[in-house]
């Protein structure tokens, strides 16, 4: 593969921003009063790209989320970049921005070195605390963004590709177990950039399918279809599995979900389930361990039981629960949830409750914010049998020194 050509860190900016194209940047700051035209956005993707005009530099920064730097442009020597604090910046990795240090030009084996810290936090995801890991990954890919300044060619590759994982393993931390979107589309983009630097449209594609479930999940189907566009784009350009496409299926499929279209989630997923069972010519990409077959089944009972689907989706979820592998307790905590949901809406609190119960013991000792948050619904829809026995039993433990010092503490 050749290095793409341009300014990646802005092209990629602008796109996870929501402009798919120039023309839609230069519509966006004309909205702000600035007038450029199609030709300057052009010149500020290309290989050397000058620097805005000063009238022009904050608009770009605000209308992009980032500073001028870190959208691939050369600041004059001894101009500072403005500092920029956001919502929930008290867990924002230190040194997100491009870093430019005095390192010498790094060996070959500083990739190899540092995608092997890069897969052993992909497997410590699974079972260590997200409070814990978070700065640990963090930390991780801001030292990958140095390195990658000091790497050339083949290395400079591989590097690029390791830290977009990074940069995606932060995001994920940061939307399902923190809950902090907005952070996690800041840090979406770091690995879209990084995956560009890599020149890996796999990598992209699942950056940009991640970045849907934001606008998805606050309902924004417009916003979740635009990038869910995108995702799919950059797959068409790799050699993508058949599992890969079955889950940009299921990502898209619990956007529209959330979005109330329950109709065409259950073709999406009846899509995804046609393609696993035609198999692929192409593997499966290392660093994708979040999906399985079983897995698009847990999005399809999610999706009958929001359908109103009940005894079809009791008989999806029971089977997940029976398939899910013994490391997959975060994804269990999420299928005892929609199990207790089930039950909740087909008018049976006793069952509810103890699906809810067993959750939330799983919980305390692996901490998972989406699986909480399916519980919470739960309890919400129990509140004609709250003076029940067994709902008083379910919020002793929602509410008892493990599940809160859990929530507070991750």
């Amino acid at each position: 593969m050749t290095r793409p050509m341009g300014n990646t860190r802005l092209r990629a900016a602008r796109m996870a921003a929501g402009y798919r194209s120039q023309q839609d940047l230069v519509d966006a700051l004309a909205a702000r009063g600035v007038t450029v035209g199609i030709r300057q956005v052009r010149r500020w993707e290309s290989d050397n790209p000058p620097l805005p005009h000063p009238d022009v530099r904050k608009a770009l920064a605000e209308l992009l989320g980032q500073d001028l730097a870190q959208l691939g442009f050369t600041l004059p020597t001894g101009e500072a970049v403005p500092a920029r604090r956001a919502a929930g910046s008290a867990l924002r990795p230190p040194n997100r921005g491009p870093i430019r240090t005095p390192n010498a030009l790094q060996p070959a084996s500083c990739s190899a070195d540092f995608l092997s810290v890069t897969r052993a936090h992909r497997r410590l995801y699974w079972t260590v605390a997200p409070g814990t890991l978070h700065p640990a990954v963090s930390a991780h890919a801001a030292l990958g963004v140095a390195l990658l300044e000091a790497t050339t060619g083949r290395t400079r590759l591989t590097l690029g590709a390791a830290l977009a994982e990074s940069w995606l393993l932060a995001g994920r931390i940061e939307f399902f177990d923190l809950r902090e979107p907005g952070l996690a589309g800041d840090t979406w983009v770091r690995a879209l950039q990084a995956a560009g630097e890599a020149d890996d449209t796999l990598l992209g594609a699942a950056t940009l399918a991640h970045m849907a479930f934001i606008p998805g999940w606050a309902g924004n189907q417009q916003g979740a279809a635009e990038r869910m566009v995108a995702a799919r784009t950059y797959a068409r350009r790799g050699p993508a599995s058949a599992e890969f496409l079955a889950w940009l299926d299921a990502v898209e499929a619990e956007c529209e979900t959330r979005c109330g279209d329950t109709r065409t989630a259950l073709n999406l997923i009846a899509h995804g389930e046609d393609l696993l069972d035609a198999g692929s010519e192409h593997p499966n990409p290392e660093w994708m361990d979040w999906f399985s077959p079983v897995r698009l089944q847990a999005f399809k009972g999610n999706t009958q039981l929001r359908a109103g689907h009940l005894p079809q989706a009791r008989e999806t979820l029971l089977h997940v629960l029976e398939e899910l592998p013994a490391d997959a307790d975060k994804q269990r905590t999420v299928v005892l949830g929609d199990l207790a949901a089930v039950e909740a809406a087909a008018g049976a609190p006793h069952a509810a409750a103890e699906y809810a119960v067993r959750a939330l013991e799983l919980l305390e000792a692996h901490w998972y914010a989406t699986g909480l948050e399916r519980v919470r619904e739960v309890r919400r829809a129990l509140v004609p049998w709250q003076h029940e026995q067994c709902i008083r039993d379910l919020d002793d433990r929602l509410y008892g020194w493990g599940a809160v010092v859990s929530a507070l503490a991750n």
